[in-house]
């Protein structure tokens, strides 16, 4: 099923003028979930979301993110393990690959597609290890395909199973994307990280 999206920040892309495949197909009804206590809250659908250059302090307390690293750059789709991803246009893959840390993605892939003329990348974390079976660089997607799908706390970096989406419109040399940035970093990322809610709508 294909909808149309609303304009959201993001360089000189008329994201209006295109219409993209669900990334996860949410139900009718969620949670919209207020992380910037640096806990999470407990929700009582299946699925919820987590926002877009949110003010996380206290959350993410691993090594990983030392430096004042808590601002998120992404939208969060939490939800069961084996929640399928889909890619939300035609595209191939870019980079893939296993992010050990703790606090980390886990299992990563990101895509490359061309939208309005301009190279963009989206980043799927958190996924599942079979995500990654039989994948390759330049693998091609066609909108609706199935990228992966949520993995659990033992390989995702120890989170609650759900999906980091994240945009870009800089190159990654690998397979990672800052999904946190600090204060000092924000307003060169929002610039860089466009408002995952351009392909994804309005999720809130």
């Amino acid at each position: 099923m294909m909808r149309s999206r609303s304009v959201m920040d993001g360089a000189d892309i008329q994201w209006a003028n295109f219409q993209f495949h669900h990334v996860v197909l949410l139900p009718d009804e969620y949670d919209i979930l207020d992380l910037t206590s640096g806990e999470v809250p407990s929700h009582s659908c299946e699925f919820a979301v987590g926002k877009y250059n949110e003010v996380r302090k206290g959350l993410y307390e691993t090594e990983l993110f030392e430096g004042g690293r808590f601002i998120h750059m992404g939208i969060d789709i939490g939800g069961p393990v084996g929640t399928p991803c889909m890619a939300f246009t035609d595209c191939e893959i870019s980079c893939f690959g296993y992010n050990p840390e703790d606090g980390d993605y886990g299992n990563v892939i990101i895509t490359k597609q061309t939208i309005d003329g301009v190279d963009v990348w989206a980043l799927f974390g958190h996924l599942s290890a079979k995500s990654l079976e039989g994948k390759s660089i330049g693998q091609k997607f066609n909108a609706g395909d199935v990228i992966g799908w949520f993995g659990n706390k033992d390989e995702n970096g120890g989170w609650e199973p759900h999906l980091h989406f994240q945009l870009s419109l800089i190159r990654p040399e690998t397979h990672d994307l800052p999904g946190v940035v600090s204060f000092e970093d924000r307003e060169q990322a929002l610039r860089d990280y466009p408002d995952p809610r351009a392909v994804l709508g309005p999720l809130y």
